[in-house]
């Protein structure tokens, strides 16, 4: 964890935004502050869609991961994906497909794989539900100039990248 005195890219110069000198406005603990709530945002929105549609936190980042990826996923990569035992992913796509989210497609000429979909019903609930966090990107987007997403963009992309590769102890 990132402490007070972790400072990265000094310089005394006030930030002309904010009055705030730049060191302060990009160490490494205003940072982790920042992703923390930001973190905790989402979270409260995940930990609602989940209560309303009587689903666990962990099923809804198993949709997520289902939404995101660039082609149907199979149990066997969600389970690497969301770091969860094979019963425990069983019994997560068991909640999902009982509540109408996903569905298990057998479409390969290889009868024993199994592919994951996102119901497009389900969608529009969790378009509604999410509306408002695409509802704040889009007021916050319009606050930047395309070379500051940009960057912005590159940030996370980067931090997803390497966070990916970090494992718990045991994992």
């Amino acid at each position: 964890m990132a402490r007070r005195d972790d400072r990265d890219d000094r310089t005394d110069d006030p930030d002309p935004d904010t009055g705030r000198d730049r060191a302060a406005a990009t160490d490494l603990h205003s940072f982790a502050v920042e992703l923390r709530r930001l973190n905790g945002e989402i979270n409260r929105l995940v930990h609602g869609f989940a209560g309303e549609h009587g689903l666990h936190a962990t099923d809804v980042l198993a949709l997520a991961a289902i939404l995101d990826s660039p082609e149907p996923l199979t149990p066997g990569r969600l389970r690497e994906h969301l770091g969860l035992t094979s019963g425990a992913v069983t019994a997560c796509l068991d909640r999902l497909e009982r509540a109408g989210h996903i569905r298990r497609v057998r479409e390969s000429p290889d009868r024993r794989v199994v592919h994951l979909h996102y119901d497009p019903d389900a969608r529009s609930a969790a378009r509604s539900h999410f509306r408002p966090l695409a509802d704040v990107t889009a007021s916050v987007r319009s606050g930047f100039s395309e070379d500051e997403l940009s960057v912005v963009l590159r940030f996370l992309a980067a931090m997803n990248e390497q966070l990916s590769a970090v494992r718990s102890p045991g994992r």
